[in-house]
């Protein structure tokens, strides 16, 4: 039976603790005791934090901005084996966040006019998107997934077993494409949004034929080094995580650590570290207008819709999503690898940020419905973005979305 983890049915879950929160707030998301700031109260904050362990997770980590206002959490344990607290600031794999780091790299190429977004990819890749394919597929497809090409990592990662087989692993970016391009289609392209890795190991690719250079350097050079991003690195073939980090279980295969990972298989569409006061830092500097043009970051901004049938739920940029909650639309991406989940969600102005980890990852897989841990991270997720002094319009003035953004197939046997 195949089951993908996805962020779905988790989000839709938000929708209800938010019309219930405009009725009867929950205990910790009470009225605030004290404000630190605009909208920012540390106590509260940290409530919803302790929250996400005492539902079922080891720990967590978040870092939460609100106009000139920041702060740091963490909850529960870091290590099972010698039960070491968490702290804010844990480096994490934070999965298809990458994307969002790699997709402005691209493009910072598309301002200095060394390539355009509807360019065929075939024109940059042709020995891997040859013929009709290449010349119908473009750079925009890649990036907001609707290139109709079949998602890699629903190939190698099919199994329990594979979860554990990948730990030693090494991948190419050519064996990835090809991995993903002999997959079925699942769409013809530019036809509608279909989440697939495949597209950002193809983004990685280009970025390496116009720059000369290994696209994860170029993330460095161009992103990572001038926002002094100081705890956010590419570990490449490296298994482990350098400096201070929490473990990583995958909750199907019970306490065992898969913190030291090969994550050649996610490449540019998911092996960035980082911490998440880093991850802050980095969609500050992409929503102030920084890193790109104003007419870039708003191609970059143009969603096509999750669900054409809900097209209000949000949808799908490049490189980024957008999400409509009770205090309105909020823009970052998600990551899921093997033992860590990473969420980062900000206002358009940025003025609002938060970003959170958690140290275990598919405890929901086997569940037909959302995980006691998914209610705690909603929650979090409501204390952070919609402040106790916003009214009851303004929090239900629209829905959260259900956006199915990372995936992992597991095939049980």
């Amino acid at each position: 039976m195949l089951i993908f983890f996805r962020t779905l049915r988790i989000m839709a879950l938000c929708l209800v603790l938010a019309v219930l929160n405009t009725v009867v707030p929950a205990p910790a998301l009470a009225q605030p005791d004290r404000a630190d700031g605009p909208g920012l109260d540390r106590a509260a904050l940290q409530r919803a934090l302790d929250a996400i362990p005492e539902a079922g997770a080891p720990g967590t980590y978040a870092a939460v901005r609100a106009g000139r206002s920041g702060w740091g959490g963490a909850a529960g344990i870091a290590d099972l084996s010698n039960a070491r607290p968490t702290r804010p600031d844990l480096r994490h794999r934070v999965g298809s966040i990458t994307k969002t780091f790699v997709s402005t790299a691209l493009l910072q190429l598309v301002d200095e006019g060394r390539l355009r977004l509807d360019d065929p990819v075939g024109r940059w890749l042709p020995q891997h998107v040859p013929g009709e394919l290449g010349q119908q597929v473009t750079v925009r497809m890649l990036l907001n997934h609707t290139s109709g090409l079949g998602n890699y990592t629903d190939a190698i990662l099919s199994s329990l077993a594979a979860v554990e087989q990948m730990r030693t692993t090494i991948y190419t970016p050519a064996e990835l494409v090809a991995i993903g391009l002999g997959l079925p289609p699942t769409g013809a392209p530019g036809e509608k949004y279909s989440y697939s890795n495949t597209n950002y190991i193809l983004a990685g690719l280009i970025i390496k034929r116009v720059t000369g250079n290994d696209p994860t350097a170029e993330v460095v050079r161009r992103i990572i080094r001038p926002l002094k991003l100081t705890d956010t690195y590419f570990p490449g073939s490296d298994p482990r995580i350098r400096g201070r980090h929490a473990g990583a279980y995958f909750a199907p295969l019970g306490v065992r650590n898969f913190a030291e990972y090969n994550m050649t298989w996610a490449w540019t569409a998911g092996e960035l570290v980082a911490t998440m006061a880093d991850l802050n830092t980095f969609y500050r500097a992409l929503l102030d207008g920084r890193l790109l043009s104003a007419p870039t970051l708003e191609e970059m901004l143009t969603v096509v819709p999750f669900d054409p049938a809900q097209p209000e739920i949000g949808g799908y940029g490049l490189g980024i999503y957008e999400m409509r909650t009770p205090c309105g639309s909020l823009w970052g991406h998600d990551g899921v690898v093997v033992g860590q989940i990473t969420f980062s969600l900000h206002s358009r102005d940025a003025s609002r940020q938060a970003s959170f980890g958690l140290n275990i990852s598919h405890y929901g897989l086997f569940l037909p419905e959302a995980h006691p841990i998914d209610e705690a991270w909603a929650r979090f997720l409501l204390a952070a973005h919609c402040p106790q002094d916003a009214g009851p319009a303004t929090r239900a003035a629209t829905t959260l979305p259900t956006p199915g953004i990372d995936s992992l197939a597991v095939r049980t046997r």
